[in-house]
């Protein structure tokens, strides 16, 4: 049988060759070959976990979330302390909606580049802050939902109970004037119930279109509200906790720019301070957020 060139190129090489042959078409947006090219480095050593994670970030390209999610979670049940694992896994989770574990991963991910002191930049953080936020969106819609549900219910318990009391009062053996009169004093008490019911409602509506932490508030590496913010030579605002951290466990650059940066040079960002506490005096619901 007559083999393709292709097939001629890879056949005698050495998983290591296949892998960095795989790593070459992908830097080419060759992603169906480079795939083909991790299988063949899977197949001669299915023992190298890094093998899987590669074919994974090219799934993740051709938007294969499964495939993604199979190779992630074959890499790491040989090194449950793979970073890519955890990170890729976290996204194809994120893009079928399993929020929960994606944010479990990404948040994994996230701890481990720390601890073994790898730079992604913003990318965990920036795909983490994706996911909660995603997952708010969803428990917020479900929130309004039960809300105008409830809402409803009582509506129409008010409007019952009002015609239950007219029904009950034509039976009564009074003069009609006199039925008249507390058939429309019934009516305007169920009104204003009604009316207030409803303005209360309102007020909790309005409240709930507020409900989104603008992403200046929130930390470039921890995602969460600033709670110390501090501003770099390069002008970026962090958490000070955060950036501490990053500086002593990951190096001594700012993690956006990569500038030479250490503790010393880090000014509070007063102004910014003053923003997220007006916010948060407004908003308290946004420390769950």
């Amino acid at each position: 049988m007559k083999m393709s060139k292709h097939m001629y190129s890879t056949v005698n090489l050495s998983d290591k060759d296949l892998k960095e042959q795989g790593n070459r078409l992908y830097n080419l947006r060759k992603y169906e070959d480079a795939i083909s090219c991790y299988s063949k480095a899977i197949i001669k050593n299915p023992d190298i976990a890094h093998y899987f994670t590669n074919r994974a970030l090219c799934y993740l390209k051709l938007l294969k979330w499964d495939s993604a999610c199979t190779d992630c979670r074959r890499a790491l049940d040989m090194d449950p302390n793979i970073v890519k694992g955890h990170f890729f896994l976290g996204q194809a989770l994120l893009e079928t909606g399993n929020l929960d574990e994606s944010i479990k991963h990404l948040q994994r991910a996230l701890d481990l580049a720390k601890e073994q002191k790898l730079n992604f930049g913003d990318d965990i953080a920036a795909q983490l802050r994706t996911a909660r936020k995603k997952r708010f969106a969803i428990q917020e819609e479900k929130r309004i939902s039960q809300e105008i549900e409830l809402q409803t219910y009582l509506n129409r318990l008010i409007r019952e109970d009002k015609e239950r009391q007219i029904n009950n009062l034509k039976l009564e053996e009074i003069d009609n004037s006199n039925r008249n009169e507390k058939i429309l004093d019934i009516e305007e008490k169920s009104d204003s119930y009604l009316n207030d019911l409803n303005a209360l409602f309102q007020k909790v509506d309005d409240r709930r279109r507020k409900r989104e932490v603008p992403d200046y508030l929130c930390g470039k590496i921890s995602f969460e509200i600033l709670q110390e913010p501090v501003i770099t030579p390069s002008g970026i605002t962090y958490d000070k906790k955060d950036l501490e951290e990053h500086l002593q466990r990951v190096g001594h650059f700012d993690p956006v720019t990569r500038v030479k940066l250490t503790a010393d040079q880090l000014i509070p960002n007063f102004a910014m301070k003053e923003v997220v506490d007006a916010f948060l005096a407004d908003n308290e619901w946004a420390l769950e957020y």
